[in-house]
């Protein structure tokens, strides 16, 4: 019976699949607020703020027909950490999201948008002691 159920759910999806085709391809996130983190995209040598320190590397690449910025870590030094992040705007609340989870098991979800021209993002995390520590996270483009 089980097998039936998968079957049947499997043609509904390739008719509406067929459906969305024969509409034309979807429309994407093109609309200029969808832009706006595009200038993170690349490979980036990640350092401290006075730029004398190597924190790591970032490989950063635009995904799913241009709705996820997709981030993978490496952290540099002795410490051995990587971690992902999936970014996307969110039309509904009109706040960028990024939803971080990191090889020493953090995660966290930051939400916000630009200000003065950086791409400023928050939200609560671990701290070193365990308890929750507010982060926010700014990217400035060159």
């Amino acid at each position: 019976m089980m097998r039936h159920s998968v079957a049947i759910m499997t043609s509904l999806v390739l008719l509406v699949s067929a459906d969305a085709r024969a509409q034309g391809a979807p429309p994407g996130c093109k609309t200029p607020m969808h832009r706006q983190f595009d200038f993170w995209i690349g490979e980036w040598t990640v350092t401290d703020s006075a730029r004398t320190k190597v924190m790591g590397r970032n490989s950063v690449t635009l995904e799913d027909s241009g709705c996820t910025i997709h981030e993978h870590w490496v952290a540099g030094g002795t410490v051995p950490n990587t971690g992902q992040s999936l970014n996307a705007y969110d039309a509904l609340t009109r706040q960028w999201g990024q939803d971080w989870v990191g090889s020493g098991g953090d995660v966290l979800h930051l939400r916000g948008g630009l200000k003065d021209g950086a791409m400023v993002l928050e939200g609560d995390g671990p701290a070193p002691d365990g308890s929750t520590l507010k982060q926010r996270v700014s990217w400035t483009p060159k």
